[in-house]
């Protein structure tokens, strides 16, 4: 499971490192249904703005490490971010828990997704229902549509490896309380939060780094 941390090790900013702030607008003005309602022109140029940011990014090492882990696991990543940096990296399996930025959606049919690359969306762009597209995201008070798929893989796993992510935004943060306690569980991250159970083993520090020391703990103690 990865969050906000390994991306921004890209150089792909959050919300958090700008105090909630985007050029000055609250970040419910641009990352939720109601500020859609309002002002549907700004909430478009926010992820058209953010489409371009993330076209620049590449996989860090963090990305990579994971990727390559494949060759020895079954892996799949869940994952909180909304650019395809994990698929650029080599990962084959990846569950896009807040949807993907390269992605638009009907604004009437959640079943209606189209691959848009790096095209923009705009005001009277329409799907084929005639409904305005908007970015396929998961905003603010939305629904997680895939979370009940992540949470039966977390349930599932042999192995729990949490990157990028101080587990503080929800329902995602909740995926850990589905993990059997005696999976052992990775938590990567420069703020480890505080846990209260067994099998854990942290590496307070940032992804490009502590997922290749996780592995190899991984290699030497569990394998």
């Amino acid at each position: 499971m990865t969050g906000a941390g390994i991306s921004a090790e890209s150089g792909l900013k959050t919300f958090r490192d700008a105090g909630g702030l985007w050029e000055g607008h609250d970040v419910m003005e641009v990352a939720s249904v109601e500020g859609w309602r309002r002002n549907p022109a700004l909430v478009l140029d926010f992820y058209n703005q953010r489409r371009k940011q993330a076209m620049s990014a590449q996989p860090n090492a963090g990305h990579l490490a994971l990727a390559q882990l494949e060759k020895e696991f079954d892996v799949t990543v869940v994952t909180q971010n909304i650019d395809t940096l994990h698929e650029q990296a080599g990962s084959t399996r990846v569950i896009h828990l807040h949807g993907n930025l390269f992605q638009s959606k009907s604004s009437v049919d959640d079943n209606l997704i189209y691959d848009i690359g790096e095209k923009e969306i705009n005001v009277g762009d329409k799907c084929e229902k005639g409904s305005q597209l908007r970015p396929n995201i998961v905003w603010f008070g939305e629904m997680v549509p895939m979370m009940e798929v992540a949470a039966g893989i977390a349930a599932e796993s042999d192995i729990f490896m949490v990157v990028g992510t101080s587990l503080a935004v929800y329902p995602a943060a909740s995926l850990i309380d589905f993990v059997n306690p005696e999976t052992p569980k990775y938590i990567i991250d420069p703020k480890i939060p505080e846990f209260y159970g067994t099998n854990f083993y942290s590496f307070e520090e940032v992804a490009s780094t502590g997922v290749k020391k996780a592995i190899q703990h991984l290699r030497d103690n569990l394998i």
